[in-house]
């Protein structure tokens, strides 16, 4: 099985050679639904991140996003 840890830095590999503005994951998958392979790759990349995002506006220059938290909803840019 591979690692979050393994699986960031692949990705971070492909995003480096690919260079994309927005990189969107799923937040189940091979790290048994825990959502460590995005934040790991976040902090690779040294990019910002919205966990359980539920809804996302692109702006001039950036991103709005609705994320889903205990109390409910927060909406960040």
């Amino acid at each position: 099985m591979l690692q979050p840890l393994a699986v960031a830095k692949l990705l971070k590999a492909v995003i480096a050679k690919e260079q994309p503005g927005l990189v969107i994951l799923g937040k189940a998958g091979v790290d048994d639904d825990c959502n460590q392979t995005g934040q790991m790759l976040a902090g690779l990349l040294g990019w910002a991140q919205a966990t359980f995002a539920s809804k996302l506006q692109v702006e001039d220059g950036g991103f709005t996003v609705t994320r889903e938290v205990d109390a409910g909803l927060e909406v960040i840019s």
